[in-house]
């Protein structure tokens, strides 16, 4: 094929349906490349089975940052049923409309008032024509259910208010949100085994990082975000996946000014961060709030404000299967020790999850979340 020298995206679609899709990236490189792309194929839910990275014949060039997509707000008014969040998270995920922050009652009389505060990834959502679709697609999935929809361009002084919540507590500990893994799980579905070795030998100009891991769904996304976190730049990567879900992945990476990573403490703090985003890319607990039972689940935003694609629709598509509905929901982004993260905080309607053991709801969002469910 040779170099090519302008942006480009090529898609060889799979010739039999369980054949590879192969996608081909042709761009600037820049610190934190792998992650943003990793995060788009991450968004429309496909899978990184095998991979290769390298850069050609250019360096970097100073990019401006890109503008901040305005955020529109997301009124839905409708008669509750069960499935019904997930349906319409659904819709919204086939839209390529980005949750940001969500707020979801249940009023006594069974109805449901849904905020949702989105982006869109088309950034056409502000023309009419781009609306009137949103709502036939709502429309066209919960049908009578459906009472009624607005959706409105709304400033940074209302995104700012929304960030205060009185249904979350001030303080949420990161005892609260310790990763938990059921016992029942079969120990081979589990993220029990990382290794994260580090060599400058092998390369006269790159820090080679070998990981050894297991799959899980979003798991070249973790790595490079740590990476982008780190500032390290990829120049080169190769991923495979082998069997019982065996992952092995070798990175040759140097640091902002080019240079290896030779200073020991930097090469341990590295080290130790992907090993810990490996075994607990997301945490997830059930816990009690007073009577009621409440499903927690956190992930961390990226340094560019950015959270974890998909993970709102994974929740609710694991509670759908459950059958269990949800009486509220929100997502709110919160300081976690010096981190920030994306903290999904759903109540669970009283009489259905007095009904589902605990360590069912955790093992089948667990599951669901890690893409094995």
């Amino acid at each position: 094929m040779g170099i090519l020298h302008d942006d480009v995206v090529m898609i060889s679609p799979s010739e039999k349906e369980r054949d590879l899709s192969v996608i081909t990236v042709n761009c600037p490189d820049k610190t934190g490349l792998g992650c943003d792309l990793c995060r788009i194929i991450l968004f429309f839910g496909l899978n990184i089975v095998k991979g290769a990275s390298g850069i050609s014949y250019y360096r970097p060039e100073l990019q401006q940052p890109p503008r901040p997509p305005d955020v529109f707000l997301l009124k839905l008014c409708c008669h509750d049923r069960k499935g019904l969040l997930h349906n319409v998270t659904e819709v919204l995920c086939e839209l390529e409309l980005t949750i940001k922050k969500v707020k979801v009652s249940t009023t006594p009389d069974g109805r449901v008032m849904d905020l949702f505060f989105i982006t869109d990834t088309r950034e056409l959502l502000h023309t009419n024509k781009r609306k009137e679709d949103t709502y036939e697609h709502l429309k066209a999935v919960m049908g009578d259910a459906m009472i009624s929809c607005d959706i409105e361009m709304v400033g940074p002084e209302i995104t700012a208010c929304s960030q205060e919540s009185s249904f979350l507590p001030t303080t949420i500990t990161d005892d609260m949100l310790q990763l938990e893994i059921p016992d029942a799980l079969p120990s081979s579905l589990t993220s029990t085994s990382v290794s994260v070795a580090m060599d400058n030998l092998l390369s006269p100009a790159h820090t080679l990082v070998q990981i050894a891991c297991q799959d899980h769904k979003g798991l070249l996304y973790d790595i490079m975000r740590t990476l982008k976190e780190y500032n390290m730049q990829i120049s080169y990567g190769r991923f495979t996946i082998k069997q019982r879900r065996n992952c092995e992945i070798d990175l040759f990476i140097v640091q902002a000014d080019g240079k290896k990573v030779v200073d020991p403490n930097k090469q341990r703090a590295l080290s130790s961060r992907l090993e810990m985003e490996l075994l607990r890319p997301l945490r997830v607990a059930v816990v009690s709030r007073g009577p009621d039972t409440e499903l927690l689940v956190a992930n961390p935003v990226e340094l560019s404000g950015k959270g974890r694609p998909l993970v709102f629709h994974d929740i609710t598509l694991a509670l759908k299967m459950l059958k269990t509905c949800i009486f509220s929901a929100e997502i709110r982004r919160r300081m976690i020790g010096d981190r920030e993260f994306e903290v999904y905080r759903v109540l669970l309607d009283e009489g259905e999850s007095l009904s589902i053991p605990r360590s069912k709801i955790l093992e089948a969002v667990w599951n669901m979340l890690m893409g094995w469910a």
